[in-house]
């Protein structure tokens, strides 16, 4: 995985260059896009960009054991479109580089700007049986 920097940067600009699409029907063409780092950041700058304009509490990334990958959001009880499998596996990895979270719990602060404004997001991390989780929770 690249430096947590160009990470959280490219994450950035892919916030700008889809800020006036649609984040729900751009992510649920993620899983088919064969470049699978730049996939995980671009599902992770529409993932934020859903969360804004959908006024979300949190999302949440869930990897089970068998690599299986699903995500859902706290506004109401319904299931994102999955990254898939290769994708979701790279996002772990971005949102850990981007971080700097290593263990097997932690949390941190995001600061994102998008367009001419910014926002910052908390998110947590937590692995146990197997499992892994991504919680990337907005202001209120």
């Amino acid at each position: 995985m690249k430096d947590s920097e160009s990470l959280h940067k490219k994450v950035q600009e892919m916030c700008d260059c889809y800020a006036n699409n649609d984040p729900l029907r751009e992510m649920s063409l993620v899983k088919d896009d064969v470049d699978y780092e730049d996939a995980a950041v671009k599902w992770l700058a529409l993932a934020a960009l859903h969360g804004i304009n959908g006024n979300a509490r949190k999302l949440t990334i869930r990897r089970a054991k068998d690599g299986d990958v699903s995500v859902t959001a706290e506004y109401r009880s319904c299931e994102l479109p999955s990254p898939g499998s290769e994708v979701g596996s790279r996002i772990f990895d971005a949102v850990r580089a981007i971080t700097y979270i290593d263990g097997d719990r932690g949390k941190s602060d995001l600061a994102l700007g998008v367009k001419d404004s910014s926002i910052a997001l908390k998110v947590k991390v937590k692995r146990k049986k197997g499992g892994e989780k991504v919680t990337i929770k907005f202001p209120e």
